[in-house]
């Protein structure tokens, strides 16, 4: 999906430091000296950056309260941004409405999965969809990726299980064909064997569609399995960042950045 093009609304909403035209070489996320948090006098984010390129996977770790789900809702637009900037593919998107934010391209599994309970399977899609300016999604695509879910389409979201709620909320994500996927603890509350189903599920999905996914997650298993690289959060700043297949020979760099 192209970045949508600026409209009032947009101007209207404060849109900092412009909107400059996408870069073909730029990373697919940029995040640059970003200061963040839910009052003036509480700045969760404290000038933390990063750099995430197209089709890559990047988890995002640390200790809770570190800022995890501060960054990935600032990127959305959902907590304000009172310094720094960020950028999707080139373009500065610092201060967009929420609305116009994933109409540019970025899908967003919140934690706790926030379905419709009452809706069914196929209207939690459909919900996807349409809330991106997309008419209908592709179903074939999507239960391609999720087959359990074509199985309990008419059926309403709640009477399905934690692990397949997560997968619903995956799939509504995806139905706008987002360029970059935010997840927010996607193991959250799932037992171990879903949780090693739903990341082989992504793995296929960013290596089918290049799609570039921004993890934060605290299980282990589930980082492993399916990000390139590791960056730790440190009390609202970035950390050290490794490449994920150094956590499984060197268990002392979790430990460390932890505080195990």
């Amino acid at each position: 999906m192209n970045p949508a093009a600026p409209d009032a609304g947009a101007a209207a909403g404060g849109v900092v430091g412009g909107a400059a035209a996408a870069s073909p070489d730029a990373a697919m996320l940029a995040v640059r000296e970003l200061r963040a948090g839910y009052s003036r006098g509480d700045q969760v984010l404290k000038g933390l950056s990063l750099e995430l390129g197209a089709g890559r996977t990047l988890a995002v770790m640390g200790r809770n309260g570190m800022g995890k789900t501060t960054l990935v809702r600032a990127i959305m637009g959902l907590v304000g941004a009172s310094a720094g900037a960020i950028e999707l593919g080139g373009r500065d998107i610092t201060g967009w409405p929420t609305h116009r934010i994933s109409r540019a391209g970025i899908g967003y599994v919140p934690q706790g999965r926030e379905i419709f309970p009452g809706f069914s399977v196929e209207e939690n899609v459909r919900l996807g969809s349409l809330a991106h300016g997309r008419e209908e999604p592709d179903f074939e695509r999507l239960y391609g990726y999720f087959p359990v879910l074509r199985e309990r389409s008419r059926q309403r979201a709640e009477t399905l299980s934690g692990g397949q709620q997560q997968m619903l909320a995956i799939a509504r994500a995806l139905a706008a064909r987002p360029r970059l996927l935010l997840l927010d603890e996607p193991s959250e509350g799932i037992q171990p064997s879903i949780v090693h189903e739903i990341a082989g599920i992504l793995l296929r999905i960013n290596r089918e569609e290049r799609l570039t996914i921004l993890l934060v997650e605290q299980n282990l298993d589930m980082v492993q399995a399916l990000a390139d690289e590791v960056l730790f959060v440190e009390n609202g700043r970035d950390g050290e960042r490794i490449a994920a297949a150094a956590l499984r020979t060197d268990p002392a760099i979790f430990e460390r950045n932890m505080g195990l």
